[in-house]
C-alpha cells in the first residue's frame, strides 16, 4: 500500500476568505469520490497558527505504484492540480 500525502501552502495574498481557495477545497473534498484508485482519502485545513505550518493536507491510500500514476493522470485529479498551482505551493511524499 503506498500513503500519498501532500500539504499545500497558500501563496501570498490568498487565505480562505478567497473564493478560489474555497473553490479547490471543495474540489480537494470530491477527489476521493472521484477517483477509484483511492481507498481512502482525508483532507483538511491545518489548524496551527505556527509560521512553519502548511495550510491544507490531502492524504490518500493507494494499493501500488501503478494506482498512483493512474491517480496522478485521472481528469478530476488533474482539474484539482490546476486549481491548487494557482494558490499555492506544496510537498508531496510517497510512502
Amino acid at each position: 500500500m503506498i500513503r500519498h500525502v501532500v500539504l499545500f501552502k497558500l501563496k501570498p495574498g490568498f487565505d480562505w476568505n478567497d473564493p478560489r481557495v474555497l473553490e479547490a477545497e471543495r474540489t480537494a473534498a470530491r477527489v476521493g469520490e472521484e477517483v477509484p484508485e483511492l481507498k481512502e482519502w482525508r483532507y483538511g485545513r491545518n489548524l496551527s497558527t505556527r509560521p512553519i505550518a502548511y495550510d491544507f493536507l490531502v492524504d490518500g491510500l493507494l494499493e501500488d505504484m501503478k494506482a498512483v500514476e493512474r491517480y496522478l493522470v485521472h481528469p478530476f485529479h488533474q482539474d484539482a492540480i490546476a486549481q491548487w498551482r494557482e494558490i499555492s505551493d506544496w510537498v508531496m511524499v510517497d510512502v
